[in-house]
Order: structure tokens, then C-alpha cells, then sequence
């Protein structure tokens, strides 16, 4: 079996084991006119497979870049494949969204490959990722500090995306483009070592291979294993996870999780997906024996260690959704914070009307009600007369204790007033006896908080 077999043979067995595409769907393939992407598209050709190719000019290499471009078009004009080509000012979009030059431009080729794929109905972009770029992707990591994901190198697909060199190395690709006799450009940039991936491609690989020639055989069988590790740690910290947590995932039960086997991994795992990083989960871990109130934020989401459970939240600035809202008369729709709203009514009372039990509905006597209405957060000092307690005042305070409201949840907390400043309504939780309805009741003020859980 010759060498172009061979490679081809790898290629296709990979395609098969990774379930990436099958023969007759449309491709796009990412061509940049470097050696692995031409030899990806040679190879998807020959194999049978139907693709056309894209060309992204990033302008970041002056006449490289053009020359690029041109090697791209008489490429794909010889093969007789379909060529998009596009431009983008990459240094511009990276001063505009404030990112790196490789970050702009790995986001400018994506997000055109995507529009590409929706106009076309293509249903897979190959790129041109090797082998050797996990084994890479792998050092880089390990020089960073990464959890066992980081470990695990580029993934042969990731949703759209499809990278079918991924079972072959680099000098596989330029002996089989060799053996073919098609000629590619190369990339300046990557024969200087200014970058970290270029030093360990250099610098650090060469130098690993003189202690261990076969080194990046060696790691990449290393990925493939730790790859099913990967799977077996995800399905433990999902089960971990769904017995430590509460609220839908927004909340964790503390001593649940320091019930399991290694609650430090858990407690990082439930915060990881929310930007926490490794130091933060480390205080937070530390606090879990400690007293309750502390508050811990990475700028994005707030967490809050309450009694037992550990409460997360997206951060909200100090006094933020703290404003005081009048309602001059009703009809009328109060929007809220996070999507929520009261709607109050005013209308005659029917035979067939039927007083809600529901928690987040508010049903008052019209006469007792004096416009505007005043809806605030609760301050300490508050009092109101709780519905069924003739006579009788408590504190708001009070009433969110007795609940065993979270912190979170009482700094959240609503009361509606009314022009007397008595307090009707402590916002999904208990309405004031003195406004209740009775059977001399002729008009009704209804007040209904939507969109909101209430207990």
C-alpha cells in the first residue's frame, strides 16, 4: 500500500469513528492555502466527498496575504471546486471589541462561515486542525494551568464545525501533499517564535523529541485516553451535581456537597460555566465553614453564602432596581426588575367573582385603597397589619424571617403603599388586613405579579 493510500485511508477511518459527515452532504471547507488545508481539501476530493472552499483575507501580512489569496482562486479553479473569498479589516474589529488580532480573526472567519453555511445549506465546515495541533493545544494548556478539559486537546467536531485531519500529524500532511505533487504557501508568521504556540511548536516539541522521538505520539495516544476519562468524570460531577443543587441549578446545598467524595471539585465545577476561576472557588471553599453572609463576585454573578446554602445571582451594582415607582391610578402596568411586572386592576365586584388564593395575586377593597400607589423595596422599621390578624402590626422584618427567606431574597423584596402609607402588600407574600375584602365591598383593586416565581 503506497503512501497517498495509506494517509487516505487514516483520513477516512477517521471521518467513520468520529461520525463527522457522510458521502453526498455538502462541505465547506476553510482554505487559507497553507499545507494542511490544502491537503484537506486534496484529500476530501479524492475521497469522493462534495465541497466547495472559503478563503478568508485578513490583511494582517500585506502582499502575503494577497498572494494567499490568488494561490486559493488558481487552486480551486484547477480542481473545479467553488471558491468564497471574503475581506475583513481584522486590526480594526480587534481595537473595536477589544480582543487579541488571533481572536478577531478566529471570530471573523466563524461567524462568516456560519452565514456561509445558512445561504448554502452546507451542513459542515472542515478545518484543516491536525494532530500535532492537539498535542500542542495540550502543552499550552499545561503551561497556563488547565483542569482535565484542557487536556483533552481540539475536538474532531464542534456543532457545524468538523476537523477530519485530526488522526494525522503534520508530517504526514506534508508528505502526502509531497507524494501528490501539489505545492501551498506558507505562513511567515509561523516560523517566528514571538508567539507561545510557535515557541512550543519550535522550541519546546524539538526538545521533547530528543528525550522521546515518538513524543507526540506518545501525548496524542495521551488525549485519547484522557478524552474517556473526560466522559466518565462529566456523567460524576452531573450526578453530583443534581444532588447538591437546588433552585434549578442556582443554588447548592453546602452540607450535601461536602457529603461527597471531593466536594473542592464540585463546588469548582457547579461555578466554572459562571467565569469563576480556581482561586475564587478556593475562598469560597474556605468560607463553607464559616459564618454566613459572605458575598463573593467576579463582576458578572454574585454568590452568597446563606446559612446552608450557597445562593448565586447575576451581580447586581449597589442599588440597582432600589428605585421607588408611583402609581398614579389604575388601570396600570409596572414593569420590574429581571422581566417581571404588576398589573393592577380596578372593577366592580360581580356575584361570580372569585378571590384568588394564589401568592402572586393581591385582591384589595376599592374604598380602602387611596391612589397613588407606591410601590418601594421594605425598609427596617416597615409595619403592617398581616391579613387575619385583626389588630394586630408585625414588622416586615419579622415576616421575611419567619419565611427563612435568603438575603438574596429579602434584599429583593417589594411592598406596595398607598397614599396613607399604609403597607397593602408585601409583594407576593402577605397582604394587609385593613384594606381585605368584606362583604360591604362594592369595587375591587386586583394587583398580579407576573412573570416571577413567589413562593
Amino acid at each position: 500500500m503506497n503512501f497517498v493510500t495509506s494517509f487516505e485511508r487514516i483520513v477516512v477511518q477517521w471521518i467513520a469513528r468520529e461520525n463527522l459527515f457522510s458521502v453526498g452532504e455538502p462541505l465547506l471547507v476553510a482554505l487559507s492555502g497553507g499545507a494542511d488545508s490544502v491537503a484537506l481539501l486534496r484529500v476530501l476530493l479524492r475521497l469522493g466527498y462534495r465541497c466547495d472552499a472559503a478563503h478568508c483575507n485578513f490583511h494582517l501580512r500585506g502582499e502575503e496575504s494577497n498572494r494567499d489569496e490568488e494561490f486559493c482562486r488558481t487552486l480551486c479553479r484547477q480542481l473545479g471546486v467553488a471558491l468564497h473569498i471574503t475581506h475583513f479589516d481584522t486590526q480594526a474589529y480587534a481595537r473595536q471589541k477589544g480582543i487579541s488580532i488571533e481572536m478577531a480573526a478566529r471570530d471573523l472567519r466563524y461567524a462568516w462561515f456560519e452565514e456561509l453555511c445558512c445561504e448554502h445549506d452546507y451542513t459542515r465546515v472542515a478545518v484543516a486542525h491536525h494532530r500535532d495541533d492537539s498535542v500542542e493545544t495540550l502543552l499550552l494548556n499545561l503551561v497556563r494551568g488547565t483542569g482535565l478539559a484542557g487536556l483533552t486537546g481540539i475536538r474532531s467536531q464542534n456543532g457545524r464545525v468538523v476537523r477530519p485531519l485530526s488522526g494525522v500529524s503534520r508530517k504526514e500532511i506534508v508528505a502526502y501533499l509531497k507524494a501528490l505533487g501539489q505545492e501551498y504557501v506558507t505562513d511567515s508568521t509561523n516560523l517566528q517564535d514571538e508567539f507561545v504556540r510557535n515557541k512550543i511548536r519550535l522550541q519546546i516539541l524539538p526538545l521533547l523529541e530528543k528525550i522521546n522521538p515518538q513524543v507526540r505520539e506518545k501525548i496524542s495516544a495521551t488525549i485519547d485516553h484522557l478524552r474517556g476519562v473526560e466522559i466518565i468524570y462529566e456523567k460524576s460531577v452531573q450526578e453530583a451535581l443534581a444532588r447538591v443543587s437546588l433552585d434549578g441549578g442556582h443554588a447548592l446545598d453546602i452540607p450535601a456537597l461536602m457529603a461527597e467524595v471531593e466536594p473542592r471539585t464540585i463546588l469548582f465545577e457547579w461555578l466554572r460555566p459562571y467565569g469563576f476561576v480556581s482561586a475564587q472557588v478556593d475562598e469560597v471553599f474556605r468560607s463553607l465553614t464559616g459564618e454566613s453572609g459572605r458575598r463573593f463576585s467576579n463582576g458578572a454573578w454574585e454568590l452568597l453564602k446563606d446559612r446552608d446554602v450557597l445562593l448565586l445571582r447575576p451581580y447586581q451594582l449597589e442599588g440597582e432596581d432600589k428605585c421607588w415607582l408611583s402609581v398614579p391610578q389604575a388601570p396600570a402596568e409596572v414593569p420590574l426588575a429581571q422581566g417581571s411586572m404588576l398589573v393592577i386592576n380596578h372593577f366592580m365586584l360581580s356575584p361570580d367573582y372569585q378571590i384568588s388564593r394564589m401568592a402572586n395575586v393581591a385582591t384589595f377593597d376599592a374604598a380602602q385603597v387611596e391612589f397613588p400607589l407606591t410601590i418601594r423595596p421594605w425598609q427596617m422599621g416597615d409595619k403592617f397589619a398581616p391579613f387575619g390578624m385583626k389588630g394586630k402590626k408585625k414588622l416586615v422584618s419579622d415576616l421575611l424571617t419567619d419565611l427563612k427567606l435568603s438575603r438574596f431574597e429579602k434584599e429583593a423584596q417589594l411592598i406596595v403603599n398607598d397614599a396613607r402609607g399604609r403597607i397593602l402588600w408585601v409583594v407576593g407574600r402577605r397582604t394587609d388586613e385593613r384594606a381585605r375584602v368584606t362583604e360591604q365591598t362594592k369595587e375591587i383593586i386586583e394587583i398580579r405579579l407576573n412573570s416571577v416565581d413567589v413562593v
